[in-house]
């Protein structure tokens, strides 16, 4: 993809930004279900309760399908703001959309870090990740690197010329 076009005033496809938000969710659901929580209706409510951990600390889990329904929404934002965040970057600096995939793998590994060390540890998450299980890391680095270059896929797509087709 040729991204000479691209510049502060490209219009953003909006519907690709959401789609890529989506995607990264649901990639992200998966990898979680199977690495930590059971394909199962309690398996999936504790996943997204203790998403909303992070905003209803450990009442979450008192908080039943509610707290569920507000993880799951909490996680759909995060996703879809990491691909606005790279929209937004891509639209500044155009080069950023040329190497999906090495540029997409280093962009996973800073949303893990700013995730891991920074968004958790000012919620009421309160925490890291814990170095006790290091095979989880190199699992959660290797899922964020494949999300970080879903979301430069997306931002490629999203700041697309509108008369370029494919």
């Amino acid at each position: 993809m040729s991204t000479a076009r691209i510049d502060a005033q490209s219009p953003i496809a909006w519907r690709q930004v959401l789609l890529g938000g989506l995607v990264v969710a649901l990639g992200d659901f998966v990898f979680a279900t199977m690495l930590w929580f059971a394909w199962s209706v309690p398996g999936v409510i504790k996943l997204f309760q203790t998403i909303a951990v992070g905003v209803l600390g450990q009442a979450s889990y008192e908080g039943g399908v509610a707290a569920a329904w507000l993880g799951a929404g909490l996680h759909l934002f995060m996703a879809t703001m990491f691909v606005v965040v790279y929209v937004l970057a891509g639209r500044r600096m155009p080069g950023l959309l040329e190497k999906p995939f090495a540029y997409g793998a280093a962009y996973g590994v800073v949303l893990y870090v700013v995730m891991n060390f920074v968004i958790m540890p000012l919620s009421r998450v309160d925490a890291s990740p814990s170095f006790e299980h290091p095979d989880w890391i190199f699992y959660s680095v290797i899922a964020h690197m494949v999300f970080g270059v879903i979301c430069v896929l997306f931002a490629r797509r999203a700041l697309r010329p509108r008369n370029q087709t494919s």
